[in-house]
């Protein structure tokens, strides 16, 4: 007995003393990752030059420390980012920081008003970096070495607040004859963007997740010193001309930081907006048509409106100043999304029948310029027979965290929000969230029930991987957060 009492005291005392019993500690920096005019603005179907900045591009990035693992979170104002830039923006991290590359999330916002860090081709698993993308790379360890170097005690809270007067599903049932024909020639049941007021309209193809999940630090006299928070909406666009800009992703963070503001001096607040899981959400009522705003008035609004309601619900949440941090990173085996025959057969007379332009911007998977009313057509002539030559399988990184009792998930695609949902309900943590376009960009990912309905989302060349890969991914993810729930200590 006396010899039990003895081990049981040398236990506690060993648990006592462990780092993680430590306080807490929290880092924040930003990284400019503004490119140069004349980079091809991403979002649309033909790239086109930058020939201004709205407002700069940024990497934002946080850094947590529980006294024996290291966790750090960047968000980029990117519509995505090709798998090789996470790769090499975590090898400088580690080689700098000794941060594991398994502990560092990269993400994109999907602001579709950036330049490109998806590279020759978003299609290619493996490709070498151009010069824009080792600069977001360098910019990216620039600003985690600086977040390290900033780390300080810190308490951490977890909040969430619902803005449903933002989030629409964009996919909608039509009546029976009126979505329009596919670029394939196939008639669909779902049509993404309908028109607004439509008598054509049934319903949603899908729900919307109208909450912004949040995590908080700051220093233990009250302090701020960071909030990373995912709202599952898709960019919101009205950029005037050609110009370069954040979205509201940015707006967002600039009003949170402009609300928190200290009077003192010392290392600046830094806000991070993800995008949540919004790959059929965006900020349109189809049911009726709004006013027409000025360029950058309705992400002005978005954005406000939301960093508002963040700041609101920061004074309801419970400090504390431990948590324990870990973290999982996997690359599993999905199947490329399969291209039969009869679609490359579409694929070669579409390329042998659209028009040749001299100059112009050259639609997404295509090689030459052409006349608009066939820009779409020969975008994915161009897709389709890339995704065809794709060597089997796609490997897919997935990323789970465990801050306390907060899980966070990762996709490296535009995911469907009815998978976020399932994540928030299914995750073994007591509270969780997920974030999209992570270590890489693998397209749309809707839910296998959608791709009997069709739409712009499933459409081979939008959407990359098999019809079943959602439902794959998630229940991997589903285990890498229980067996960090597991481990807890």
């Amino acid at each position: 007995m006396r010899l039990l009492l003895v081990f049981l005291l040398l236990a506690t005392v060993a648990r006592a003393a462990t780092p993680s019993a430590a306080p807490l500690r929290a880092g924040a920096a930003t990284s400019v990752i503004t490119p140069p005019l004349g980079t091809p603005i991403v979002g649309g179907f033909a790239p086109f030059p930058a020939d201004d900045v709205h407002d700069e591009l940024h990497a934002r990035c946080l850094v947590l420390d529980d006294g024996r693992t290291k966790l750090a979170f960047v968000i980029c104002d990117l519509l995505g980012l090709h798998r090789t830039v996470s790769v090499e923006a975590r090898r400088l991290i580690t080689a700098a920081t000794g941060i594991p590359a398994s502990h560092v999330l990269i993400a994109g916002t999907h602001t579709h008003s950036a330049g490109s860090a998806l590279g020759e081709s978003r299609f290619a698993y493996e490709q070498p970096l151009n010069d824009y993308q080792r600069f977001v790379a360098q910019r990216v360890a620039d600003g985690v070495q600086r977040a390290v170097r900033a780390l300080r005690p810190a308490e951490i809270a977890f909040g969430t607040v619902d803005a449903p007067e933002h989030v629409f599903n964009r996919r909608w049932l039509m009546r029976e004859g009126t979505a329009p024909v596919n670029p394939f020639g196939k008639i669909e049941r779902a049509r993404m963007n309908p028109p607004t007021g439509s008598p054509n309209l049934i319903e949603p193809a899908g729900p919307t997740d109208p909450t912004v999940s949040f995590i908080a630090v700051r220093e233990p006299n009250g302090r701020p010193i960071s909030v990373l928070a995912a709202y599952s909406l898709h960019y919101v666009g009205g950029v005037a001309g050609r110009a370069i800009s954040a979205d509201y992703y940015g707006v967002f963070c600039e009003e949170l930081k402009r609300l928190v503001a200290s009077a003192d001096d010392g290392p600046p607040f830094v806000a991070l907006l993800a995008n949540g899981t919004s790959g059929d959400i965006n900020n349109i009522d189809f049911r009726a048509a709004g006013p027409r705003l000025p360029p950058y008035e309705k992400m002005r609004r978005v954005g406000r409106d939301v960093a508002g309601k963040v700041h609101a619900a920061l004074r309801q949440v419970a400090w504390r100043d431990r948590a324990e941090l870990a973290a999982q990173y996997r690359e599993i085996p999905i199947q490329w999304r399969t291209i039969g025959p009869e679609i490359l057969a579409w694929a070669k007379e579409t390329e042998a029948k659209a028009p040749r332009l001299e100059r112009g911007d050259i639609p997404v998977g295509a090689r030459w310029p052409t006349t608009p009313d066939w820009v779409q057509r020969l975008s994915y002539a161009g897709r389709v027979q890339i995704l065809a030559t794709a060597e089997q399988p796609a490997r897919i990184p997935l990323q789970a965290f465990r801050i306390g009792d907060i899980g966070i998930g990762t996709f490296p695609c535009e995911t469907f929000a009815e998978t976020g949902l399932e994540f928030k309900k299914r995750t073994p943590s007591a509270r969780g969230f997920m974030i999209e376009l992570s270590h890489g960009y693998f397209g749309y990912l809707p839910t296998p029930r959608h791709f009997a309905l069709g739409g712009y989302e499933t459409w081979p060349g939008t959407n990359y991987l098999e019809p079943e890969a959602a439902t794959k991914m998630l229940a991997t993810l589903l285990e890498m957060s229980a067996e960090l729930q597991a481990g807890a200590r």
